[in-house]
């Protein structure tokens, strides 16, 4: 089984003063807004760390939640933060850390096997494996 699902982005202007926006296929993200000062500044809108991070966190809980299932646990509640560092780094910046906290509601299990599946489900998400994937580009001039 092979799932496509596309998120797209736009942009006018010059780094620091102008804008962009983006959307997800699913209507869900809609023209929302980013730039240089919702990424380094308080300016209200979104920015790819973010986005980075609720991706994530969406999709080791969901990983999580299907491990528990086949270990035979159903969650009451989980709660999942990704915190992503962005960092200077020569002339550029780069992402060098994400940090899931995880909070949990799990009938029945013990904390030692709620930590070894959490483990698993942090090494096995989809996102989590995402960096080594092939990454191809199809690039055009003309709008």
């Amino acid at each position: 089984m092979k799932i496509q699902k596309e998120g797209s982005a736009a942009w006018q202007g010059s780094l620091k003063e102008g804008g962009g926006t983006v959307s997800t296929q699913s209507g869900a993200l809609n023209a929302i807004p980013y730039g240089f000062n919702t990424r380094f500044g308080n300016t209200a809108g979104t920015n790819p760390e973010e986005l980075l991070g609720a991706t994530h966190a969406s999709c080791f809980t969901m990983a999580l939640s299907l491990i528990l299932g086949e270990a035979g646990f159903t969650a009451e509640r989980l709660e999942t933060t990704a915190d992503v560092t962005l960092e200077k780094k020569g002339d550029g910046f780069e992402i060098t850390e994400i940090l899931l906290t995880l909070r949990g509601n799990v009938p029945g299990i013990d904390p030692s096997k709620f930590q070894e599946l959490a483990n698993k489900a942090k090494v096995g998400c989809p996102i989590s494996k995402v960096l080594k994937a092939s990454i191809t580009l199809d690039a055009r001039l003309g709008l």
